[in-house]
C-alpha cells in the first residue's frame, strides 16, 4: 500500500493539491492557498481515489468572496465522487457569513424515504407480476392520479407536509381520496424537520400556484440518474432494541425511495444559479473553480428561503411515490400498514453552529436519528443511527458512490454482459435498457466497506440491512 499511496500522492502534488493521508482521513488543500482549511476525506484504504473529486473538494474550502464571510470546515463521505456542478458528490460545507448555492445544485432535498410492511416476502412474490404492473402504470404511464387544490399546493410551498395535509384533509382530491390522511399526519415526526422549510411559492413555477385544481407533472416521479424506488427484504436486524422502536422486524418486507424536488429544484437552482453570478461584485474576478458564494443577508435570505420552497415540494414527491406503492399493496393484499420508518434529506442547506452546513449527496447523522445508506440495486442497503460525530459534521454517506461513469459503462465496446455488469439476478424494472446499464451494480463502489468505515469513526452504528428484492428506475 505504501509505494502506491506515495505514487498518488505525488500525483496529486503535480495537479496543485498538497495531501496528506493517515490510513483513515485524507486532508487536502491547494497548494496555492495555505490559509484555506484543509478539507478531510474519510476513505478506507482499499476504494478508489479519483484526482478530480480531490481537485473540487479543495477548491470548494478555497471559497471566498470579496465583501467578506468565511469557510470554516469542508468535509466529505467515504462515497465521494466528482459532480457534473464542480462540487464533489458527497461534500459538506460549513460556512459563516456565506451560502453557496452551488453546494447544494439543482437537486435540492434529494433524500431516502423507507417503509416497512406487515406482509411476507413469499406472498408478496407470489403476486409480483400484478404489482409490477399497476406500479408501472403509476411511476412510468401517467395512470397515477395526483391532484390538489391550489390553496394545497400553496400551503405545501410555504409549509412543506403539514400545510399540505392541513388543507388536503378538508378536501383530498386525486389519490388523496384513498390514502389514510390520519395515518399521514401520524407520521409527519418521522420526516426530517417535520417535512417543513418556510419556504415562499412566490419562488416556484407559475403552473404550481395557479387558481383551481393542480396535476404536477413531476409530483409522484422517480428521476433520472441514481434514483429509484427499490422493494427489499429486512435481511438482518443488529440493533433489536432500536429496530423494535422503529417497527422494522427481520423478515419484513420493506420499500425504499430515493427522489428529490423534480423541475421545481431545477427551476430554483439554475434561477440562483444565474442570479448569484449576477450579484458578484462588479469587477472581481471570479473564482477558478466557478463556484460563487452569496455574502449579501438579503440575497442570502431570498436563497434559503427559495431552497426551502423546492424542499418542501421534495417532501411531497417522496411522500406521493410512497403512497402510491401502499395503495397498491392494499389494492393486492388487504389492509397492509407500511408504516413509515423515516424520510431523510440529502441536498440542502441547514443553520449549524452560527453558520450554514451545505451537505450535497450526504445524510444527516445526528445522534439517535435514524439514517439510509442505499447499496446498488444488486447490493445490501443500510439503516443506521446517527453518532452526532463532530469532526464528521454530523454527517454520512449517501450511498456507495460511484466507481465508474455512466458514459464508461454505455460507451461503444464496453463489455455490457449481464455478468460484467452485476445484473445477474437483479430483477430492474425500466422503459430504458441504458438505464439498466448506467446504473448496474458495477457502476457503485461496494457498499460494505463505505458502511464499515464509518462505523469504525463513530458516525453511525448499523440496526438492520435490507436486500433488494426488485427495483423502479426511470
Amino acid at each position: 500500500m505504501q509505494p502506491k499511496l506515495n505514487r498518488l500522492l505525488r500525483a496529486l502534488a503535480r495537479e496543485g493539491l498538497e495531501v496528506t493521508y493517515d490510513g483513515r482521513l485524507y486532508s487536502v488543500r491547494l497548494q496555492a492557498d495555505a490559509n484555506a482549511p484543509p478539507a478531510e476525506v474519510l476513505l478506507p484504504p482499499d476504494l478508489p481515489v479519483e484526482g478530480k473529486a480531490f481537485q473540487q473538494l479543495a477548491h470548494l474550502a478555497a471559497l471566498k468572496h470579496p465583501s467578506g464571510g468565511e469557510v470554516l470546515r469542508v468535509r466529505a463521505t467515504p462515497d465521494f465522487h466528482p459532480g457534473d456542478s464542480g462540487v464533489a458528490i458527497g461534500s459538506v460545507l460549513h460556512t459563516r457569513g456565506l451560502v453557496v448555492p452551488g453546494a447544494v445544485g439543482t437537486d435540492i432535498n434529494c433524500g431516502m424515504r423507507l417503509h416497512v410492511a406487515d406482509l411476507s416476502v413469499d406472498d408478496f412474490l407470489a403476486r409480483r407480476d400484478a404489482f409490477v404492473e399497476r406500479m408501472k402504470g403509476h411511476y412510468f404511464f401517467g395512470t397515477r392520479d395526483v391532484a390538489m387544490s391550489s390553496r394545497a399546493s400553496t400551503a405545501l410551498l410555504r409549509d412543506g407536509i403539514p400545510g399540505w395535509l392541513l388543507e388536503t384533509l378538508d378536501a383530498p382530491l386525486g389519490c388523496a381520496r384513498d390514502a389514510d390522511l390520519k395515518q399521514l399526519d401520524a407520521e409527519v415526526e418521522r420526516i426530517h424537520l417535520g417535512g417543513v422549510l418556510r419556504g415562499n411559492p412566490d419562488w416556484a413555477p407559475e403552473a404550481l400556484t395557479r387558481e383551481g385544481v393542480v396535476r404536477d407533472a413531476g409530483l409522484a416521479t422517480i428521476g433520472g440518474g441514481n434514483h429509484f424506488v427499490e422493494v427489499q427484504r429486512v435481511e438482518a436486524v443488529e440493533d433489536r432494541a432500536r429496530a423494535w422502536a422503529w417497527g422494522v422486524r427481520e423478515g419484513q418486507l420493506a420499500f425504499m425511495i430515493h427522489s428529490g424536488s423534480r423541475d421545481v429544484g431545477k427551476h430554483v437552482g439554475v434561477a440562483w444559479r444565474d442570479r448569484t453570478r449576477k450579484a458578484w461584485p462588479h469587477g472581481a474576478p471570479f473564482p477558478d473553480s466557478g463556484i460563487l458564494p452569496l455574502a449579501d443577508e438579503t440575497l442570502v435570505s431570498q436563497y434559503l428561503e427559495a431552497e426551502a420552497t423546492a424542499a418542501n415540494y421534495a417532501f411531497l414527491n417522496r411522500l406521493l411515490l410512497a403512497e402510491l406503492l401502499r395503495q397498491t399493496l392494499r389494492e393486492l393484499f388487504g389492509d397492509v400498514e407500511a408504516p413509515l420508518v423515516y424520510d431523510v434529506p440529502h441536498n440542502l442547506t441547514l443553520p449549524y453552529e452560527g453558520g450554514w452546513l451545505a451537505r450535497k449527496g450526504a445524510c444527516p447523522a445526528a445522534a439517535e436519528q435514524p439514517v439510509i445508506i442505499p447499496g446498488s440495486m444488486g447490493a445490501t442497503s443500510f439503516l443506521m443511527v446517527g453518532c452526532g460525530d463532530a469532526r464528521a459534521l454530523e454527517s454520512a454517506s449517501h450511498g456507495a458512490g460511484r466507481a465508474r461513469s455512466r458514459f464508461s459503462l454505455s460507451r461503444a465496446g464496453a463489455d455490457q454482459s449481464e455478468a460484467a455488469l452485476g445484473l445477474k439476478g437483479v430483477d430492474c424494472i425500466s422503459l430504458r435498457e441504458e438505464r439498466r446499464v448506467e446504473e448496474a451494480p458495477a457502476a457503485y463502489k461496494p457498499i460494505r466497506p463505505v458502511v464499515d468505515s464509518q462505523v469504525e469513526a463513530g458516525i453511525v452504528r448499523e440496526v438492520a440491512r435490507l436486500s433488494p428484492l426488485l427495483t423502479f428506475k426511470a
